[in-house]
């Protein structure tokens, strides 16, 4: 059994889960015939992740995933660690504290980070290269996004190692004709 962790609703990831299911069969999980998934959605009730978490161990699932959520992955990790969980988040791992390192993740959590701040710098870079007669650069943030904050300092800091000033718009404060005058 395979438990399915989540911070948001079904509704907005269901291409998510349908992508999961597909790496499922390729692996050869079919659900409902080898491989059975118990789906939790705390539905933007993150305060609820920690007793959804305590559900899945209390069904007795083999594996905890929580793809593309950090907050679920932090809860998983808080309410076990024997069961195995697997992570996909947009944070540093490390920093995060769900893992000892990225070489040797140690414990029962392991995944993959889709935002690396040794990245970033790397990504702003060749943002530089694209656009080299460019004298400003705007970064969107989501502000709800629970580690906008770190978002914010890795974008500024790697920008600074480049030389050139970064600014930070948020994108749940944006009115479109504010967003056209950034773009400008």
């Amino acid at each position: 059994m395979v438990g399915f962790l989540h911070s948001a609703s079904l509704e907005p990831n269901v291409n998510l889960v349908a992508a999961f299911r597909k790496g499922l069969s390729e692996a050869g999980f079919t659900e409902g015939q080898n491989v059975v998934i118990e789906f939790r959605w705390a539905a933007g009730q993150e305060h609820r992740l920690p007793e959804l978490a305590a559900d899945l161990i209390r069904r007795g699932v083999a594996v905890i995933t929580t793809p593309a959520s950090t907050p679920a992955a932090l809860a998983a990790k808080t309410a076990t660690n024997t069961i195995p969980i697997v992570f996909a988040i947009g944070g540093d791992p490390v920093a995060l504290g769900l893992v000892e390192s990225l070489n040797r993740p140690g414990g029962n959590v392991t995944g993959i980070s889709f935002q690396s701040v040794e990245l970033l710098a790397k990504r702003l870079g060749l943002l530089r290269e694209l656009a080299p007669q460019a004298t400003r650069f705007v970064a969107l943030v989501n502000h709800n996004y629970a580690f906008a904050d770190t978002v914010v300092k890795d974008v500024q800091a790697g920008a600074a190692a480049l030389g050139f000033p970064v600014e930070i718009l948020y994108a749940d404060t944006l009115a479109c004709g504010n967003l056209l005058t950034a773009a400008s």
